[in-house]
């Protein structure tokens, strides 16, 4: 047995040595590490301590010189607040030795207000006795010797103030007038429009002669056809490539010429295609009195008004006063009129508007029973216009006062404006007005359907209703109407009265 372990114990003895080695070297090396790592530690807290001790010595070095600085700024705040109270002291002085003076000043004024009212007593009481003196003196009171003195003195320089007094009126007067006159003089010279009369005929270009034939139709049914529906009368003479369209109704005769127009440009010219070609150029025409109303508003620059009322104003440009286009002229009466309030130092803008529509109800009158000027006025409020241009245009026929002075700055526009030179003719509208009422006679008959004075007023052609008027009522209409216009009218020459009656049957194939 102990043979058997000699083996094992001999192995350990050779192992035991080793293993005190390795363990004595790792110890060893363990020991330099931990040296090693102490002398590290030791080296970064020196060096971290040099670092705080530095920190703290600037941080030290910083605070003193802010600590320094304060001090500085707290003594020179000092030393200004000590300037400052040194300041108000002063004034306070100063203040007080015022305070002291106006006080003593005051004191002063008082005594003297006492003695001046002491003063003014006697001096009252003086004068009363001296009054009272003179009137037992001279016997009269005051009251009658000042009315005295007044009638002696009015007496004495009556004649001297009468004439001062005319003297001025008068150079006041030649003032006002030279000033008036250069006034109406810039105004006119400052717009300047043409004054050309509207003709009674409009001259309508034909592509060839052939056309004169279709435009006439077999037996004239054409023609007839055109006249009836339009009321102008048209002439076909020897004039190459024209016709001559002829009526007192400025918007008739354009319906007319543009209805020929498309006609010729159609080609196809009878009956049926005579009123559609009609009522197209009445819509035309409707759209142009609309484009026209439009323009003059732009043109003048008065403000936007209700659509309708622009319709009414552009009516005006188919209608004449004395031959003189009355939109033509309300757009001059604006531009004058603006002109004239600004010299003024009126209300541009009220006299404006009250030029523009002051010949409104002229678009209406004929439909309307009232002077154009009433009719003018109640459009204008309906559609909302401003109350002191109704009152600028009411006044320019002398018909209402004058409200404002707009009133008379329209009044002198219109008759600016209808007293220039070739602007006017009153035969032209004298003719016009004999016309218009042969229609007013003809339309106030039962049963007329249309009514159109043509051939310059020589013949008044009447269409009445077929189913209302029988031939026998037709004859005896025509003598009626006669009768009533040598009655009532004073005329040249004859009127022939041409009464219609026409018979349809239309009926549709289905």
């Amino acid at each position: 047995m102990i043979s058997g372990l000699s083996p094992l114990i001999a192995a350990i003895s050779a192992l035991l040595p080793g293993l005190v080695i390795g363990y004595l070297v790792r110890h060893l090396v363990a020991s330099r590490k931990v040296t090693l790592a102490e002398s590290r530690a030791e080296a970064v807290l020196a060096d971290s301590k040099a670092k705080s001790q530095n920190i703290l010595l600037e941080a030290k070095n910083n605070a003193f010189k802010i600590l320094e600085e304060a001090k500085k700024e707290e003594k020179e705040r000092n030393s200004q607040l000590s300037r400052i109270e040194n300041l108000l002291t002063k004034k306070e002085n100063e203040l007080e030795q015022k305070g002291k003076e106006i006080f003593s000043e005051k004191e002063i004024l008082k005594h003297k207000a006492v003695e001046l009212s002491a003063l003014k007593g006697e001096l009252e009481q003086s004068k009363e006795k001296q009054l009272k003196e003179l009137e037992r003196i001279s016997g009269l009171d005051r009251e009658k010797a000042k009315i005295e003195l007044v009638v002696k003195t009015e007496e004495e320089y009556k004649d001297d103030l009468y004439k001062m007094t005319r003297k001025l009126e008068q150079e006041n007067r030649e003032e006002l007038e030279k000033k008036a006159r250069e006034i109406l003089t810039t105004a006119i010279q400052r717009y300047s429009a043409s004054h050309i009369a509207d003709a009674m005929t409009t001259v309508v270009s034909l592509p060839s002669d052939e056309v004169k034939g279709k435009i006439i139709g077999k037996e004239g049914r054409n023609i007839k056809a055109i006249e009836r529906l339009t009321g102008v009368d048209i002439i076909i003479d020897d004039t190459p490539e024209a016709l001559v369209v002829s009526g007192f109704d400025p918007v008739r005769r354009q319906i007319a010429k543009l209805a020929i127009d498309k006609l010729i440009a159609d080609g196809r010219i009878h009956p049926a295609k005579i009123e559609e070609m009609v009522e197209k150029a009445k819509n035309e025409i409707n759209e142009k009195i609309k484009e026209a109303g439009e323009a003059a508003l732009f043109e003048t620059g008065v403000g936007p008004v209700d659509p309708k009322l622009t319709y009414l104003l552009g009516r005006l440009a188919f209608r004449t006063s004395f031959g003189q286009n009355v939109l033509l002229h309300s757009v001059e009466m604006t531009h004058i009129a603006g002109m004239l309030a600004s010299e003024l130092g009126a209300d541009v803008s009220i006299a404006k508007k009250g030029a523009l529509f002051h010949d409104i109800g002229k678009a209406v009158d004929h439909e309307v029973q009232g002077t154009h000027v009433e009719i003018g006025r109640k459009l204008l409020s309906k559609f909302g216009v401003d109350p002191k241009a109704i009152l600028a245009m009411e006044a320019h026929h002398d018909e209402y006062p004058y409200a404002i002075l707009e009133a008379r700055i329209v009044t002198a526009a219109d008759a600016i404006s209808g007293a220039r030179p070739g602007a006017r003719k009153d035969t032209v509208e004298i003719y016009l007005k004999r016309l218009e009422d042969l229609e007013r006679i003809a339309g106030s008959f039962d049963g007329v359907e249309k009514s159109y004075a043509i051939q310059a007023g020589r013949e008044l052609r009447i269409f009445v209703t077929p189913t209302k008027i029988d031939d026998l009522s037709a004859l005896k209409m025509a003598k009626d109407i006669a009768k009533k216009i040598e009655e009532e009218m004073k005329y040249p020459g004859e009127i022939r009265v041409n009464v219609i009656r026409e018979t349809r049957a239309i009926e549709y194939a289905r």
